[in-house]
C-alpha cells in the first residue's frame, strides 16, 4: 500500500531529523578507511606460515606439536586479522580555528559529538 503525500513528507522529515540529530544511530561509511594493500600481503605471508605451523603441529604429534599447532593456529587468526582490518587514510591537517575552540569549551559533550558527526559528513 503506497504511502500519502502527508506520510511520504513526515518520513522524509523523520529522516532528516535523525541524520541531522541522531549520529550515534545512523551508520554511513565515512570512507576514511580502506584496506591496505601491504596489511593484506602481510596478513595473507602470516595465514600461510600459520598453515604451515599447523600441520608441522599435526606431523609432530607429541607435546611439542600441540604446543606448535597452537602457535600455528595463532599465527593464522593474526594473520587474518591483520588482512581484514582496515588503515586510517592519512588526510592533510587543518589549521584549527581559535573560535571553535572557545565554542568547544562552552557546549556540551552531545553538541561536540554531533558538531564532530557533521564535519565529517561534510568531507571536512
Amino acid at each position: 500500500m503506497p504511502l500519502s503525500e502527508q506520510e511520504q513528507r513526515l518520513l522524509d522529515e523523520m529522516e532528516r531529523h535523525l541524520l541531522h540529530n541522531d549520529a550515534d544511530v545512523v551508520s554511513a561509511p565515512s570512507g576514511d578507511r580502506a584496506l591496505s594493500y601491504r596489511n593484506l600481503v602481510y596478513g595473507a605471508l602470516l595465514l600461510l606460515a600459520g598453515v604451515g605451523g599447523l600441520v608441522v603441529g599435526v606431523i609432530l604429534g607429541d607435546v611439542w606439536g600441540v604446543v606448535v599447532g597452537v602457535i600455528g593456529f595463532a599465527a593464522m587468526l593474526a594473520g587474518v586479522m591483520l588482512a581484514v582490518t582496515p588503515v586510517r587514510r592519512s588526510a592533510p591537517a587543518e589549521p584549527r580555528q581559535r573560535s571553535t575552540a572557545k565554542r568547544q569549551d562552552s557546549s556540551s559533550f552531545m553538541d561536540r559529538m554531533n558538531d564532530r558527526w557533521d564535519r565529517r559528513q561534510d568531507g571536512r
